[in-house]
């Protein structure tokens, strides 16, 4: 679903909602080559540019983005509204090394290696997909946790409503906030 802004969407307003962008990559130097690095963020300027470098990748290297000899990089900027203190998000930019020509360029003989050696790139990224809608991607049991602790963190009200009867196990706290910040599905 696309997001108007956060101050925008009509059901981030009604539920609470907070934006979670995941973006995977692949990093040289892995042994793994369909194994990926994931960036997780709630920040809206690192969704926004990285959806729209994204894009613009795609439509410069004639869809061979995956190809790119790319980089993460945090940049920061002011604006009135942060009333001029630095706010950080990530950039995906070309390596220092590289022009736009010679990435596209070698993308290109990159994915023609590929298609000779009989990789299916399409088919590969077609079941990825598939596999994304279907949560096969999502984080694991032991990362739940974590991610919760960073981008739902406790706040007053969660702890004003525990009960002081009986402690609760830690997994059904969470989940309750969790549930608590998505609200519930109907």
């Amino acid at each position: 679903m696309t997001c108007p802004s956060p101050e925008r969407c009509r059901f981030a307003y009604e539920q609470g909602c907070k934006l979670y962008g995941r973006l995977n990559v692949q990093i040289d130097g892995q042994n793994d080559e369909l194994g990926s690095f994931i960036f997780r963020t709630t920040g809206y300027n690192s969704v926004r540019t990285l959806a729209a470098r994204l894009r613009y990748f795609e439509a410069a290297s004639g869809g061979h983005t995956r190809h790119l000899p790319l980089q993460l990089r945090l940049r920061a900027k002011s604006t009135t509204q942060s009333y001029r203190t630095p706010v950080y998000y990530v950039d995906l930019t070309l390596r220092e090394e590289d022009t736009l020509t010679e990435a596209v360029q070698a993308a290109h003989l990159e994915a023609e290696r590929y298609n000779q050696a009989g990789v299916d790139t399409l088919n590969l990224e077609n079941i990825a997909r598939q596999l994304l809608q279907n949560g096969q991607f999502e984080d694991g049991e032991e990362e739940v946790p974590l991610l919760l602790e960073e981008f739902y963190p406790e706040t007053e009200s969660d702890t004003s409503s525990k009960s002081t009867d009986k402690p609760q196990p830690q997994e059904l706290v969470r989940a309750t906030r969790l549930t608590n910040k998505l609200g519930t599905a109907q």
